[in-house]
Parts: C-alpha cells; structure tokens; sequence
C-alpha cells in the first residue's frame, strides 16, 4: 500500500466523527447532561483533527523533490501535534461548563434513551480505532495512530461518562454528572500531552525505536563476526520512513569492486530488517587512521 492511499482510513475517520457527533449531540438533548455535551465536544475536536491528518497525509505522500530531498514524511508529526493542541482546547470546554453545571446542578432527563445512544456512538468510536490503529502500525503513520489513541480516548471518556449517568440516576446527586465530566478534561489532557510530546521527538529526529535498532545490530554482528567494523551508525524516525547511516570497515586492499557489493549486500540486509528504509553506507579501509576520525555522533 503506498502512502497516498493511507488517505482512505483519514476519510473513515471523519465519517465517523460526524456520525458520533450527531449522536452524542441527540444523546445530550434527550438527557441534558454536561458529560454527555463534553463528550460529544470531544467529538467535534475528532472531526477537526481528522480532516488535518488528511491534509497531513495527503502531504506526507508527495514525494522527494529538490528543495526537499527527504521527503515530506514529518508533515504527520504536525498532525499529531494539531490534535494534542486541540484535545487542550477541548478539556477548557468541557471544564467550563462542568464547573457552571457543578455550581447549579441539574436533574437529567431520559437517562435510558441518552445512555443507549451514547453506546451507540462508542461501538462506532471503537470499532474505527481499531481499524486506524492496526493500519497506523502496519505503515508506521503517526497521524493514523494519533487519531486512533484520540478515538479511544473518546471511547473511556464515554464509558466514565455513561457510569456518571447511571450512577446520578442510582443517588440521585446531580453533581456527579459534572464531576464526572472534569474527570474526563483530566484525562483528555493526558492524551493531549502524550501526542505533543512524541510529535515533538520527531521533529527532533528521535532514533528508531530499540526493536529496530536490536535488528539492525543483529544484522551488522554477522559481518563483524567475518572481520569487518562499523562506526558512526546513525538513525532516525520520520514518520513513515526510517533512515540509517553508517561507516563500512573493510581490509584495504579490497577492490572498490569488492568493497561495493559487499555494501551493496549489507544494504539489502539492513532493509528486510528495517522494512522501508533509506540507508547511507561509507566505505572505508580498515587500519587507516583517517577511517576512525570521525566515528563519533557529531563528527
């Protein structure tokens, strides 16, 4: 599947955050709960944060051109991060008017109705989530997987604000509804910061994930065993891609023949254990001085 058609899963995002929305908003109107107008608040911010991670996608696509050789692949951090900022937005909302609600609580009408509706929207939340996180691991796309956490998020918030209902309905305490619902603006700020922080790491060209960086060096171990060295091994996450650069050790009387293919075999190695990775290998001669001056990280 090529990065473009990632799009398709961002379009089922945003049908779904319309079809939540509407049925939070009928859930809110039948029982005229403030964890229910949180809730489908949170969806509105769904529906925004999936049409910028289609943009996103839609530009993470475009391939390598002269002014940017490396490709567009960080434009998902950006999503990422678009949407951690407006989960933010979303808790002030939600707290907002849960304080207004906790000052003056109010009795909740046609909880049976509501509560069914709500689950209604879950079921949809969830069973979505499900399909943009598996797809969001397969292709590595942080902007699927962000939207897929959001949407799980979404899902718990539900959950704790359908026992707010039941239980305000069991005690007959109005202001659990709205405790509730500060309950959930905590926990969305929560997945708010996670999803800008690891945006952040990678626009900071954060190193590949320690799975990946085991395999690498499993697959360099073999050639080492048959005499070579590696230095100056570098990685780097961006997004859907991954790039590895290293120095290739080698006796110096190979040929450059020799010296080439040998790379050329360790490139091909190197990629099935990384799957879609751009790989950078300087040949160098093993004894020479000159070939351990610049083996360190900032050379």
């Amino acid at each position: 599947m090529t990065r473009g058609s990632l799009k398709r899963f961002a379009w089922l995002s945003i049908a779904a955050a319309v079809v939540t929305i509407s049925l939070k908003a009928v859930a809110w109107q039948l029982t005229g709960s403030v964890g229910l107008l949180s809730d489908a608040m949170e969806s509105v911010v769904n529906l925004a944060a999936a049409v910028v991670a289609l943009w996103m996608l839609t530009l993470a696509a475009r391939p390598p051109d002269e002014e940017h050789a490396y490709g567009y692949s960080k434009a998902e951090y950006f999503a990422s991060a678009f949407e951690g900022a407006l989960i933010f937005v979303a808790a002030l909302a939600i707290g907002w008017a849960a304080v207004d609600r906790l000052v003056a609580p109010q009795p909740l009408e046609r909880v049976g109705a509501g509560v069914i509706v709500s689950l209604v929207a879950s079921a949809v939340n969830f069973g979505v989530a499900q399909v943009l996180f598996r797809a969001g691991r397969r292709h590595q796309s942080i902007a699927l997987e962000a939207d897929a956490r959001h949407l799980m998020t979404d899902v718990w918030t539900s959950a704790g604000v359908i026992i707010g209902i039941l239980a305000v309905g069991v005690t007959g305490w109005y202001r659990l509804d709205p405790i509730i619902a500060l309950a959930v603006a905590a926990n969305i700020v929560i997945s708010g910061f996670q999803l800008m922080r690891r945006s952040a790491l990678g626009l900071l060209d954060r190193a590949l994930p320690e799975a990946d960086r085991q395999a690498i060096a499993a697959v360099l171990a073999r050639y080492e065993d048959k005499g070579l060295e590696f230095h100056a091994l570098r990685t780097r996450q961006a997004a859907g891609r991954s790039f590895i650069s290293l120095h290739v050790l080698v006796p110096g009387d190979w040929s450059v023949r020799r010296g080439h293919l040998l790379v050329e075999e360790i490139e091909d190695e190197l990629r099935k254990a990384v799957p879609r990775a751009s790989i950078l290998a300087h040949l160098e001669p093993l004894g020479e001085p000159a070939s351990y001056r610049d083996q360190h990280l900032d050379r």
